[in-house]
């Protein structure tokens, strides 16, 4: 259940880009133009059919689709002549404020404002329940006349300013639905909670026995928890673009054809342009390299952790990062051109999919919110057929059905089971960003790993160190000791871990690309590639190498390999076992993905894969009726994580490989992998349990209100009642994986030895 978010500026703001919306339109491979836009007050599942069945009635638009994650709206169309406006006033027609997609501008500050309105909801209506509590108590211990009547004031002097102010998400989300013909789940919240409060104040004007004060105000209460709850859950999920934004230089040195330069705004660049780039910069817009040669992070593209040479002639892309030396480079695609834009792109239509998953605790309340209307007027129809008219009776009975029907046990059926999921996961090393993740999670039959840093740690290590003697060893170790590069790094712990002291050598220099030279006891060493050594460039097996010349001689070869998770062939052991199919999908090379695979056992492997790529081949999968966990770290997995039924991610991960997966496992160790999986299949079973419990109290107790047998405050009891049962169905979770730790024996399958693995990858 959401809330609609107040519209905030008003409708008029969105007129302005009417007539100024071709900037903002985006031309796609095929033809088709495609328009982007933002919609701040949707914040109702129940909007989404509503806005796309307007938009197919607007002429000449082929399709819209809503992403209710992004609050965005993306509108295509394939006639040129098609004018855009009329996606705007279509909008504004339902109420909905619009503007075109800004990255810059995404709506997290609109969040940021729903969130502590909420917040202070909760807080205000926590603080009321409490004290209104404490004064129900003395009443019902026996306080009679004046003094009832006084408790009953100070309760509504507390209440009534509660109701009006903490109950505002749930009074606009059922004028919103009711103004557009439609009902949902907020329609009964409000009116039960409005008709409590009136009619506990009717008591308390006619000196009542009775008042329901606590009963509206502790029903906001419980109700606004769960939605706080909910929004946090969404806007991190939407923080993801301006991560992805901070990847891209706002700004560019150009070089002007007379040789002078200036400094531009990167949405200003424009092709052919000169961009000078500097050791340390990332790049603001997609190029060529004109002069100048350097180390790359290629790692936004590829999710290979090692640094690329990139020099005349290669082709480097918006957001990589410059790591040794100066570049010029030409411009080739800017702005919303750029590879990072369309990253973006990609993980925006991913998520229209997802967006469209629905909860089961949904589907249900489409039907259970029109049963509860009808019920209430069945109810106060018959009463005021079968008392002659008595009023007061006759709707006292109908504010106990609406109580009692409050939907919090089938609310909480979902979220209290996965509250406890949550922290079990958290014990066993696993954060769970959306709820809905550990359904997805429980029915997956097939996992797609990325390799470098997912399946590997991401850090090269040396694997042939106990070939090279000790005195080639710390004459590299002395070399690579004033080098940042991760090869360099992994010399420096081989020779530590074999205690030996790196040795003195002066002079030393990097040069981008190749390597270091120095001078060591008078004569030239040099450690780097093979083609700056002078050696064969065919070394046979496809690894990381560095070679070590001294006099200008070769006196060692270093051979790197990214080192495997420790138990990660055992989890992969344990999911072919459990009957999933398992691949890699990897943009690093051939050899090293052959070999990382044949370690693992697994059959199917893609080596060399963009993301385009990758979210290809995932998307083919759901077409096909493959349920995905895609499991990776990088930003070029972004789109592959968004498109997969459900997603996981290590917190060595990227902060947008992080923010686009489900869920984050910690530490080295791929066995909270297998820990997810079976609490969400535990999870999805308590789940449909408390759904049983949820709709059995219903059964049982909307019936006796029916029949008058529950005033309103027997009511707000039973209905609080069906919650603790489902709350305390939902904690054995929690017992039950304290007394069988999840997955914890998982058996370590033989793993070839090196030499082994060398002879089968060749």
């Amino acid at each position: 259940m959401m809330t609609c978010c107040p519209v905030g500026p008003a409708l008029d703001a969105a007129s302005q880009f009417a007539g100024d919306l071709a900037p903002w339109v985006i031309t796609r491979p095929d033809g088709d133009r495609e328009l982007d836009l933002i919609i701040p007050g949707l914040c109702a599942p129940e909007s989404i059919p509503l806005i796309e069945g307007a938009l197919e009635q607007v002429p000449g638009l082929a399709a819209a689709r809503v992403n209710f994650t992004g609050k965005r709206v993306i509108a295509t169309w394939t006639d040129p002549a098609f004018n855009p406006a009329g996606i705007v006033e279509a909008l504004n027609e339902l109420g909905f404020m619009s503007r075109p997609f800004d990255p810059s501008h995404s709506g997290l500050d609109a969040d940021d404002a729903q969130s502590r309105l909420l917040l202070r909801a909760v807080a205000v209506s926590g603080f009321a329940a409490a004290n209104i509590m404490l004064l129900s108590v003395s009443v019902w211990s026996g306080a009679e006349g004046s003094t009832r009547d006084l408790f009953h004031w100070i309760s509504a002097g507390i209440a009534l300013p509660t109701v009006a102010y903490a109950g505002r998400p749930f009074f606009r989300s059922a004028v919103r639905a009711l103004s557009s013909g439609q009902f949902n789940m907020d329609v009964p919240i409000s009116l039960a909670v409005c008709l409590a409060a009136l009619m506990s104040l009717y008591e308390t004007f006619n000196h009542g026995e009775v008042a329901y004060f606590d009963a509206s105000v502790t029903l906001l209460f419980f109700l606004l928890t769960g939605r706080y709850l909910d929004h946090l859950m969404r806007a991190r999920a939407r923080s993801a673009v301006s991560q992805l934004l901070s990847l891209s230089a706002s700004s560019a040195m150009v070089e002007e054809a007379d040789g002078s330069t200036r400094i531009m705004a990167a949405t200003a660049l424009q092709p052919e342009m000169k961009m000078l780039v500097a050791a340390g910069e990332r790049l603001a817009a997609d190029g060529v390299v004109a002069a100048g040669s350097s180390e790359i992070d290629r790692s936004l593209l590829t999710g290979e952790s090692n640094p690329e040479v990139a020099a005349k002639g290669a082709i480097v892309h918006a957001g990589m990062l410059n790591l040794t030396g100066p570049l010029t480079v030409t411009v080739t695609a800017a702005g919303k051109d750029t590879f990072l834009a369309e990253i973006i792109r990609l993980m925006a239509s991913a998520e229209q999919s997802r967006s469209r998953f629905v909860r089961v605790a949904d589907r249900l309340a489409r039907i259970y919110s029109p049963a509860v209307h009808i019920l209430a007027a069945t109810t106060l129809a018959g009463w005021l057929f079968w008392t002659g008219g008595d009023w007061h009776s006759s709707l006292m009975t109908a504010i106990a059905v609406l109580i009692i029907t409050c939907p919090c046990a089938l609310g909480l059926a979902v979220p209290a089971v996965q509250a406890v999921a949550s922290g079990v996961l958290f014990r066993n090393g696993v954060m769970i960003k959306d709820g809905a993740a550990l359904e997805k999670l429980s029915g997956v039959d097939t996992v797609i790993f990325d390799k470098t840093g997912t399946l590997t740690l991401g850090r090269p290590r040396l694997v042939n160190g106990a070939s090279i003697t000790a005195a080639s060893l710390a004459i590299a170790a002395g070399l690579a000791r004033s080098s940042r590069h991760p090869l360099s790094r992994a010399v420096c712990e081989a020779a530590k871990a074999r205690g030996i002291a790196p040795a003195i050598v002066e002079d030393i220099q990097e040069i981008p690309g190749r390597g270091l030279s120095g001078l060591f006891q008078g004569g030239p060493v040099r450690l780097g590639s093979r083609k700056w050594c002078g050696i064969d460039e065919n070394d046979g097996q496809g690894l990381p190498e560095f070679v070590l010349m001294r006099n200008s001689r070769a006196a060692s070869i270093f051979t790197f390999e990214d080192e495997l998770r420790g138990d990660a062939a055992a989890v992969i052991a344990k999911l072919k076992d459990d009957g999933l199919r398992v691949e890699i999908l990897s943009g690093d090379r051939e050899a090293a993905v052959r070999r990382a695979a044949v370690a693992l056992g697994i059959e199917r492997w893609q080596a060399g894969v963009t993301p385009q790529q990758k979210l290809a081949y995932v998307e083919q999968l759901k077409e096909a009726g493959w349920k995905v966990l895609m499991v990776g770290d990088g930003l070029n997995d972004a789109p592959a994580l968004a498109a997969g039924l459900t997603s996981m991610a290590p917190s060595s991960a990227t902060d947008i490989g992080r923010t686009a997966a489900d869920s984050i496992f910690m530490g080295e160790s791929l066995l909270p992998v297998l820990v997810a999986r079976e609490v969400a299949i535990a999870t999805q079973r308590l789940s449909l349990q408390n759904f049983a419990l949820a709709v059995g109290y219903n059964v049982f107790a909307v019936p006796i209100a029916m029949l008058g047998f529950a005033s309103p405050l027997v009511a707000a009891v039973a209905m609080s009642t069906s919650s603790i049962i489902v709350i305390a169905n939902s904690l054995r979770l929690g017992l039950i994986f304290r007394q069988r730790p999840a997955s914890a024996k998982v058996q370590q399958p033989d793993v070839p030895d090196l030499a082994h693995l060398e002879r089968r990858a060749a």
